[in-house]
């Protein structure tokens, strides 16, 4: 009897992470460069029962969140027509540096600001391919498919270029988010792989939106929301009958 109510609570706490993952997804649905989560489940060890019977006797203890997984799939595109907006239409993040870490960022809004470093729109530094810092920029002229900035440097001399730093890595599922819609490299996504895979290309004034669909969330927050309902009502169904038992006494 106390097993079902515990088997009631593991699916509470359960769709309880489900709902919280759900909920930050349609709080991001417009944040540029995000990628949104999903809940696994999985089931807690069976309790075997004695008897002789041609197959097992097992009964569950519940079930808990196995994984919370990050979706790499493509947002929408949304163009903007500012020069310094990039996206990546394909895999692979911009690289990016705060602190003298580094990040990575699929959100490609960028700035020249007044000592003509390429920032994002928190001050982080954009790095190029070699992992230093795009400075002394003074007017872009054009950035094309493959990454590569032409321009003018603070001092005006003309057609000057340089490569955006494009990685990739094996395992995206596997970045920790850190906010600011910026990533880091973990042990289970991989070391990033520098350079933009050959069937990638950036497009200048252009954003990826948030990869947030809300008809998929809305249904997976019915689903969830019911699936708590009904584990709660299974604790309830439990209390009573464990009532039931008490009151025999008399």
């Amino acid at each position: 009897m106390l097993n079902s109510m515990y088997s009631g609570v593991s699916g509470m706490r359960g769709f309880q992470t489900k709902l919280d993952v759900i909920g930050n997804n349609i709080a991001n649905v417009n944040t540029v460069g995000y990628q949104k989560s999903r809940v696994l489940f999985e089931d807690l060890l069976s309790q075997s029962v004695a008897g002789n019977s041609v197959n097992s006797k097992q009964v569950g203890l519940g079930s808990s969140v196995s994984a919370i997984n990050m979706v790499d799939s493509p947002g929408s595109p949304m163009t903007t027509g500012v020069q310094t907006d990039l996206s990546i239409q394909g895999n692979g993040y911009f690289t990016v540096r705060s602190d003298g870490t580094d990040y990575l960022a699929r959100s490609g809004s960028f700035q020249v600001d007044a000592t003509g470093n390429l920032v994002t729109t928190q001050g982080y530094a954009v790095l190029d391919d070699q992992g230093n810092p795009i400075q002394q920029i003074g007017e872009i002229k054009s950035i094309d498919r493959n990454g590569v900035i032409t321009y003018t440097d603070t001092q005006g001399n003309e057609q000057q270029t340089l490569n955006l730093g494009i990685s990739t890595v094996p395992n995206p599922g596997g970045l920790n988010k850190v906010g600011n819609s910026l990533f880091r490299e973990t042990e289970k996504s991989g070391d990033a792989v520098p350079g933009l895979p050959q069937d990638s290309r950036v497009v200048a004034g252009q954003l990826e939106m948030s990869n947030v669909d809300l008809t998929e969330e809305f249904t997976e927050m019915i689903v969830a929301q019911r699936g708590f309902q009904a584990n709660s009502r299974v604790i309830t169904t439990s209390d009573e009958i464990l009532q039931e038992i008490v009151n025999l006494k008399r």
